[in-house]
């Protein structure tokens, strides 16, 4: 196969998006959410994945957990995996990470950005339904779950477990 007919048929093949987050707790397990000033609804500290530019899912949790945070860790393990099908795109891919539990020191030093996140809390299990839309609510659930249980990564559906 010629070059050429090779980027022909890399540039036909389907597209996925890539977003990564991280999961952090506070020393009471109360999770870490952000308000965004682009959309409805909280999220977590996370993003899009620059895949272009060669970065890993890890990398761009990491990444933008600094950028919109001001906190610079070094993740745990995988706790789910949400395949997310939507209107008008292509499905997105999202990876969510465990950020570990914050002590007051780290919690101290948090510093949003400005250009997207208005706010940031930490809110109890029981009232992330009320701050976390859609898809994402159920991938922290069962990342919760995962962590709770020490079950191993999650494959999820549109923010349901597969199977």
């Amino acid at each position: 196969m010629s070059t050429l007919d090779y980027a022909t048929y890399i540039a036909g093949l389907p597209r996925v998006l890539v977003g990564a987050a991280a999961l952090f707790r506070d020393e009471r397990g109360h999770v870490l959410v952000v308000e965004p000033n682009y959309r409805e609804g909280w999220a977590l500290p996370g993003g899009t994945v620059e895949s272009d530019d060669g970065e890993t899912p890890r990398q761009g949790a990491r990444r933008e957990t600094l950028e919109e945070i001001g906190l610079d860790v070094d993740l745990g393990r995988l706790l789910v995996v949400d395949w997310v099908p939507g209107p008008g795109r292509p499905p997105i891919v999202a990876y969510l990470y465990d950020g570990g539990v914050l002590d007051a020191e780290r919690i101290a030093a948090i510093r949003l950005q400005e250009e997207e996140l208005l706010s940031w809390r930490f809110v109890p299990h029981d009232e992330l339904d009320t701050y976390l839309l859609g898809t994402l609510h159920g991938r922290v659930t069962n990342a919760l779950d995962v962590l709770s249980s020490g079950s191993g990564t999650v494959e999820l559906e549109s923010g349901r477990p597969v199977g």
